[in-house]
């Protein structure tokens, strides 16, 4: 197969507007392995700690992994996780905010992947069968496209 052209899109007409994005996912994991989480009892350390720090830092990285996306500047990122008794798993949800010509979505959905990444990393030598997914924008605005609020 051959391949086509590849393109970064040109922003430069676009107006800069304050823009956010929020993004969800989720790490599936056995019972015990969420309480090992909860207790602080994992042999790494504080798991949603450096989860939360290690989203933050992916999401400045952003550019440098998407190859298309271009290079932002973020006035906020937010990781935080949800360890409620409704299921075994730790939901993720980062944010993602600043003024641009483009959105925040790539910021998010990376934050999100790389503390889900994170605590699967963390959680490994307890846990082998852990699962990633759910990984999705929930919400995005500003821009000329406006608000979109996933269903």
């Amino acid at each position: 197969m051959e391949s086509g052209p590849v393109n970064m899109i040109d922003v430069t007409r676009k107006k800069d507007t304050v823009r956010q994005a929020v993004a969800k996912g989720k790490v599936q994991m056995k019972r015990p392995t969420l309480d090992l989480i909860r207790k602080g009892k994992l042999e790494k350390g504080d798991v949603l700690a450096v989860a939360k720090t290690a989203g933050i830092l992916a999401a400045k990285e952003t550019h440098r992994l998407i190859p298309l996306c271009h290079p932002l500047q973020l006035s906020h990122i937010s990781v935080e996780f949800d360890l409620t008794d409704r299921g075994s798993f730790v939901g993720i949800t980062a944010s993602a905010k600043g003024i641009g010509k483009t959105g925040f979505e790539m910021e998010a959905l990376v934050a999100v992947s790389v503390s889900a990444l994170t605590i699967y990393d963390m959680c490994k030598a307890v846990d082998r069968s852990m699962t990633i997914g759910d990984i999705r924008l929930v919400k995005k605005s500003g821009g000329k496209s406006g608000l979109y609020l996933a269903d």
